[in-house]
């Protein structure tokens, strides 16, 4: 890997008239989101340009939102996303859920602390003053980063949980909403999966089914996610794409966000989960979905 060589290319697929998209694609899908932050900065060191200026320059609409997706860094991905999701026209609640229900400890302090140094405000702030009621709660709980990331199962407590549970939703007229989510917010991933098993013996249903039947909503879909996540995260994201591209019409921020942020994570794993869910690979879909260079990319971060 040559930072120099790279640039070049790129300035070469930008010079002159008309754009090598090919060219673009070809470059920025082969190397990684690191290899890509080196040829920014060698850009503008060797050609005296900023890349990004540049890139926005020659490409628009949808393959510029991937191209400019791939060209950022991960965690300033994710701050960006969630920034327009809480400012933009209307909240995108699909993606704070999303982002927030997915990510590592880790990876939640770093969008908090670049969320701050980028706009100023905390993420929590914002999702407070754009959110209302438990939804707002479940996604301050979230992003506070604060869920316990060890293995070990009480099983004692699982038990307990498990019943808090069916106490707080299936047994009682109206919901505890609370008590859902301080346990599925709170406990480590191997405990909640210990817990789902012990509920399904107690309330006779999934999980799942209790919270779609009990919540509505924001809500909902916030503490389902939660749950397909700790169960499965790549079926989660195989999910999220799924339904994005099926019926009308395509949800082109949540395909362009989970194939960019996913991509050197997941991918592989996402495409298996997405053929044994659907019967239909990832590939196809996006291929029947999207055109152009837009669709070009998509299959590059697709991979086969």
């Amino acid at each position: 890997f040559s930072a120099e060589q790279e640039a070049h290319a790129l300035r070469k697929a930008m010079k002159g008239f008309g754009t090598d998209e090919d060219a673009i694609i070809e470059t920025l899908t082969k190397l990684n989101v690191s290899q890509r932050q080196q040829v920014l900065i060698t850009y503008k060191s060797t050609i005296g340009r900023d890349l990004i200026d540049d890139l926005k320059s020659e490409l628009s609409g949808n393959f510029e939102r991937v191209i400019i997706g791939l060209m950022t860094p991960t965690t300033m991905y994710d701050v960006h996303e969630l920034r327009r999701a809480l400012k933009g026209a209307g909240t995108d609640e699909g993606c704070l859920i999303e982002i927030l229900a997915s990510r590592t400890n880790t990876e939640i302090q770093r969008i908090n602390e670049n969320y701050k140094l980028q706009y100023g405000s905390t993420l929590e702030d914002d999702i407070v003053s754009d959110t209302s009621s438990m939804f707002r709660r479940v996604l301050v709980s979230l992003a506070t980063g604060n869920r316990d990331e060890g293995t070990f199962v009480d099983e004692a407590l699982a038990q307990q949980d498990a019943q808090v549970l069916y106490e707080a939703g299936e047994k009682r007229w109206g919901t505890d909403e609370v008590q859902f989510m301080s346990i599925l917010c709170t406990r480590n991933r191997c405990h909640l999966l210990r817990v789902f098993d012990v509920y399904r013996g107690i309330a006779n249903k999934d999980i799942t089914e209790s919270i779609k039947s009990e919540m509505s909503g924001d809500l909902e879909d916030a503490l389902l996610a939660v749950v397909k996540c700790m169960r499965n995260k790549p079926a989660y994201f195989a999910e999220r794409l799924y339904k994005s591209m099926k019926g009308l019409g395509t949800d082109d921020s949540t395909l362009i966000r989970v194939m960019v942020s996913r991509s050197e994570i997941d991918m592989l794993n996402i495409r298996r989960e997405f053929l044994a869910m659907y019967g239909k690979s990832l590939h196809s879909f996006i291929k029947g979905d999207c055109s152009g260079d837009y669709r070009k990319v998509l299959l590059r971060l697709c991979g086969g």
